[in-house]
């Protein structure tokens, strides 16, 4: 949830201000308990801290993936309130259907997460300037650094199967680049969602979608509805270049749903909405890995 047209749609409905709640809670777990409970196709899970080594850092970054086995790798860009306990929790979860999740800290070049807790408050307007300024500084070429970074850790892990396509889902900024990942190694990444994705299909030479046809992946576009009011031409943009393609694809605007509708901490959480969405990406990941 990143940006004040969503703010305002909240504050018009009455949604409350969860300040500095999440912040609050005692671990991960408190947030766990809030997410819906998944089958565990794979047994039991384990998570770690790691970092990663790229051309302009080291990113901290949080990995975990079924203790047995050999399963497909997923790198998860998160929102831009970056890697936190809600993301950790998201990746657990993952993991828990079968995957092995490598959730990144876009932001490491300039902080190391998380870059919002009780003391960081998102809701603070210098906090949201400070996040608003890194996320101006990270381009297609910073994204596809990283990401060259991160789905180089995640082929080297022993619990991935390299046999299979790489995925990629991504929250909010986290859409864009997504697309990036894919068109960095459209041999490998074979999926790729993206959830109230911001700026994905634009009218500019540089959209992100139009890097699509040059890759190989599968993609799943949930849109919020906010979003698509403000900008309806946008999943037109999309099918336009997914349609003629073989490859799975699903564009759909999520009615009632606001922009950062899927993290459980989010204000704008639909749990309703995030559950669907949720299988949607299982789906695709099925078709496409």
């Amino acid at each position: 949830m990143c940006d004040d047209i969503t703010e305002a749609d909240l504050d018009r409905a009455g949604v409350p201000v969860r300040r500095r709640e999440f912040g609050a809670l005692v671990g991960a777990g408190a947030i766990a308990s809030m997410l819906p409970v998944a089958a565990c196709a794979a047994g039991t899970v384990k998570g770690r801290d790691v970092t990663i080594t790229t051309a302009d850092g080291t990113v901290d970054a949080y990995f975990v993936a079924p203790t047995e086995g050999r399963h497909p790798g997923v790198l998860m860009w998160p929102d831009i309130r970056g890697l936190r306990p809600a993301f950790r929790q998201m990746a657990d979860r993952l993991a828990e259907g079968g995957y092995a999740v490598l959730c990144v800290n876009p932001f490491y070049r300039w902080q190391k997460s998380p870059v919002v807790d009780a003391a960081n408050d998102f809701n603070d307007p210098p906090v949201r300037e400070k996040l608003f300024g890194y996320l101006k500084q990270l381009d297609r070429t910073l994204v596809q650094t990283d990401a060259k970074a991160h789905l180089a850790f995640l082929d080297a892990q022993a619990e991935v199967d390299t046999a299979k396509g790489l995925a990629t889902a991504g929250y909010c900024m986290g859409g864009p680049m997504v697309i990036y990942t894919a068109a960095l190694d459209p041999a490998r990444v074979k999926a790729a969602a993206s959830f109230h994705g911001a700026s994905v299909g634009t009218d500019k030479p540089d959209s992100p979608h139009l890097l699509i046809p040059g890759t190989q992946a599968g993609y799943l576009f949930a849109i919020a509805d906010n979003d698509d009011q403000q900008n309806p031409e946008e999943k037109t943009r999309l099918n336009a270049v997914l349609d003629p393609r073989p490859q799975w694809h699903e564009v759909e605007v999520y009615k009632g749903a606001m922009h950062g509708w899927c993290p459980p901490d989010s204000r704008a959480y639909n749990e309703a909405a995030a559950e669907k969405a949720w299988g949607r990406m299982l789906e695709l990941f099925k078709a496409a890995l």
